[in-house]
């Protein structure tokens, strides 16, 4: 796990120290910008966050910086491999476009000795409630994540952004009775 967790580390930075010297506008998103804030460290994969627009010039920064870019199935993102793991570059979350504007909710913070923008946590807990489904419905990391980055959730407008998700709105409530978020 360690080991994992070490290789997962200097992808994050490898990545996003490339972007960074790109000039491509990027946020690290997903389990990673919620454990630069306070919660669990994740042992799965990297997340960054970048526009459609700039998908073919992170690309090319990436590849240049010696990292293998993979293009899957998905049209949502692409890949890279370095250091034995997989970073995700997304360009659309939960069915929606990365826009300038959620590039923009995010804090300039040193991760791993590199200042990068890092999503807010709202942002990241919102695309994670969007993203269950009949197929993928966990909410055991979530449930802890959550619990670690509580304060720093906008729960009016979470509430809001997710409403229309059924799962969104179990987990919601789950939180409520555990005491873990206050009453809507």
């Amino acid at each position: 796990m360690a080991e994992n967790r070490e290789a997962l580390r200097t992808a994050l930075k490898r990545t996003g120290s490339a972007l960074k010297q790109a000039g491509v506008p990027f946020a690290l998103a997903g389990s990673y910008a919620l454990w630069v804030r306070g919660g669990p460290e994740t042992e799965h994969d990297v997340d960054f966050m970048i526009a459609e627009a700039d998908v073919e010039k992170a690309a090319a920064a990436l590849a240049g910086a010696g990292l293998a870019v993979r293009r899957p199935p998905e049209d949502w993102l692409f890949k890279v491999d370095t250091d034995g793991v997989v970073v995700d570059l997304l360009h659309r979350a939960a069915s929606l476009p990365v826009s300038e504007q959620l590039l923009t909710h995010s804090d300039l913070l040193e991760v791993l000795s590199v200042q990068m923008p890092v999503l807010w946590a709202t942002d990241v807990i919102s695309g994670k409630l969007r993203a269950m489904s009949e197929h993928y419905c966990d909410f055991g990391p979530l449930l802890t994540a959550v619990r670690a980055v509580r304060e720093q959730i906008d729960w009016p407008r979470l509430r809001a952004e997710v409403a229309e998700s059924d799962f969104a709105a179990a987990f919601l409530f789950l939180i409520e009775r555990l005491g873990i978020t206050p009453p809507d």
